[in-house]
């Protein structure tokens, strides 16, 4: 019998359309009951109840173990929508103070919000007063579908330091994305050690399981609890700043607009970092945060701008230590090179103006009286020494690379967020603007002065200040001093040397000393201690001069450099040095000479905040 060629192709044809079919219904059951968690999520749902626990955050000391930043309970309506039943809701709304329209909103606001499922618990409204919590917890059982999460929220003991402390807020979508640690509902650090130790701070959420009766009716903890999973606390932190100074430093700063930030020279832990106009920390705290950040944030003193760190200011005379210190590196001057000064310095037709006193002089008696033509003929002394540098353009890369060792034009690496980095200027920037090999130390003169194109950050001034306090070496800043059970990074801990040698800081600071005893800095004088300082009085095109200082004290063995930085201030001698030596005196002495007190209440009393727009 002859084979049926036909029937045997269609035999293969239909087992293989078997075999397909019995593939994709294969492939399909692995998807759903594999890889989709729609199903498993229902499954779950209807026998457990996952709860999250949140653990205790970190509490925050200053450096003498005083208590800062603490936690208190906080409590949280949340939901799983599918478990909710139909529920009165004006007695909702009456129990929780909110209108229907209100609580119509945030329904709205949870199901478009990020990680929204119909199966897991969602939050409907955060931060229930006690009253709010007390009246709920009675009438719970009326509404099937929602219960109360206990959460912690930040409380503070003063309301100071607000830029140092930074606050917490609900994380959002992006911070869910980069970090898988975080759920719709969490909350995360904003700005200060709450942002840059946030890690460390938030500890580790826990898991608690119940479980549900076939009604969905919860009967108890699952396993007695064998399943669960205990949060871990947040780590503590002790910070590097001394709260009492804190809170003076902001009292002088009050009705001004600027920075103060003092630095323990040894250790380069910073012992207050005041930004002023500032706020109240425990305004973004509970369920007001929103509309008072939105007050903040549309105040025209911009008390959110941390001055501090991000303030980028011309430095005026306080940078002159800096051009002494470069000159004695180069070999440009030695102590005994003097320069004339004609009220002024006078080259080649400009002039860059400067206050009577004897002349000529060599660098000590320069950095005692601020002589702007004693830094103006060293800068171009080494600017155009072509002999030595071949161009301009090199000398000023090899002047440039001096100051980024000493810390200017970049970030310094405080343990804080959205540093400044100030700027100084490259060889390149003014061959750009002026073409190349077309200028020269006169083209530039007034950043000899710390002016012109210079910017620097009150962190980077008070540094500058400790590393001549040490004579020739600083650690980076920082606020943290120490983090509980934990080893604090190495970088905070090693000594930074810039590429001036030790020996020329000595000289330097010996200048800087003599400011004190009989030239700019009279005002900075102590009984019994022995301080250093340098004025500043900063030019400003958009108003009256900015006010600055910056000084470390004991002169030998130091224990605190300051700078401060009042903007429209005048002369740095009108406020830089009475509140710098203010701040130095309260922290070395805790407390006020009888015959300074008269200065104390000046700056305690004066106000100066102009209002420019647009400025900060």
């Amino acid at each position: 019998m002859r084979k049926n060629y036909e029937l045997e192709k269609r035999k293969y044809v239909i087992c293989g359309f078997i075999i397909i079919i019995a593939l994709i219904y294969s492939i399909r059951l692995f998807d759903l009951q594999i890889n989709d968690a729609k199903y498993k999520k229902s499954a779950d749902s209807n026998a457990f109840l996952k709860k999250t626990v949140y653990p205790s955050r970190g509490l925050i000391y200053d450096r003498k173990g005083e208590l800062v930043v603490y936690n208190q309970p906080a409590y949280d309506v949340m939901l799983i929508p599918r478990d909710v039943q139909p529920f009165d809701t004006i007695d909702f709304c009456n129990t929780l103070n909110i209108t229907r329209e209100q609580l119509d909103k945030r329904f709205s606001d949870m199901r478009t919000s990020a990680g929204y499922s119909s199966y897991t618990p969602q939050r409907l409204i955060s931060q229930l007063s006690a009253e709010d919590y007390g009246r709920l917890q009675e009438k719970l059982y009326r509404f099937p579908g929602f219960f109360i999460q206990k959460r912690i929220l930040r409380q503070y003991n003063h309301s100071t330091a607000a830029n140092v402390l930074g606050n917490i807020r609900e994380a959002s979508s992006e911070d869910i994305k980069r970090d898988p640690y975080y759920a719709a509902g969490d909350y995360t650090g904003d700005l200060g050690v709450e942002k840059s130790y946030e890690e460390y701070l938030r500890g580790v959420k826990g898991v608690e399981i119940l479980i549900r009766d076939a009604r969905g009716r919860i009967q108890g903890r699952y396993e007695d609890g064998a399943a669960d999973i205990e949060p871990v606390s947040g780590r503590d932190l002790k910070l590097s700043l001394d709260i009492k100074l804190q809170e003076y430093a902001e009292s002088l700063m009050a009705g001004k607009r600027g920075a103060v930030v003092a630095i323990e020279p040894e250790t380069g832990e910073i012992l207050c970092m005041v930004s002023t106009p500032s706020y109240d920390p425990k305004l973004l705290v509970g369920r007001q945060r929103g509309k008072n950040y939105s007050m903040l944030v549309q105040d025209e003193t911009w008390p959110l701008f941390d001055r501090a760190l991000m303030g980028a200011y011309p430095p005026g005379s306080t940078f002159k230590p800096t051009q002494g210190l470069i000159f004695l590196q180069e070999n440009i001057i030695d102590l005994n090179t003097t320069y004339p000064c004609s009220h002024g310095y006078i080259n080649g037709g400009l002039r860059v103006g400067c206050h009577g006193h004897a002349s000529p002089l060599p660098l000590k008696p320069a950095l005692q009286t601020s002589c702007n033509a004693y830094f103006c003929w060293g800068f171009k002394a080494m600017i155009d020494k072509r002999s030595k540098y071949g161009s301009s353009a090199k000398a000023f890369e090899i002047w440039k690379n001096h100051l980024v060792s000493m810390g200017y034009g970049y970030k310094l690496g405080v343990d804080l967020p959205s540093e400044s980095r100030g700027f100084i200027p490259n060889a390149k920037f003014y061959d750009k603007f002026y073409k190349e090999g077309r200028w020269s130390a006169n083209t530039i003169i007034s950043v000899a002065i710390g002016q012109g194109e210079i910017l620097a950050t009150p962190l980077q001034i008070a540094n500058l200040s400790a590393t001549i306090a040490n004579r020739g070496w600083f650690i980076t800043p920082h606020v943290v001093k120490e983090i509980q059970d934990t080893v604090m990074p190495e970088d905070m801990l090693h000594r930074r040397y810039p590429t001036v040698e030790s020996k020329y800081y000595a000289d330097v600071a010996e200048g800087m000393r003599m400011a004190v005893t009989g030239g700019t800095c009279r005002l900075a004088a102590l009984r019994d201690i022995a301080v250093a300082g340098k004025t500043g009085t900063a030019q400003n095109p958009h108003g009256k001069d900015h006010s600055a200082f910056m000084g470390f004290a004991p002169f030998e063995n130091p224990k605190i450099a300051v700078a401060v930085y009042v903007e429209n201030g005048g002369w740095g001698a009108t406020y830089g040095v009475p509140i710098g030596s203010l701040v130095m005196e309260k922290y070395l002495t805790d407390t006020i000479a009888p015959e300074r007190k008269y200065l104390e209440d000046r700056m305690l009393n004066s106000s100066i905040i102009y209002n420019v727009p647009g400025k900060k």
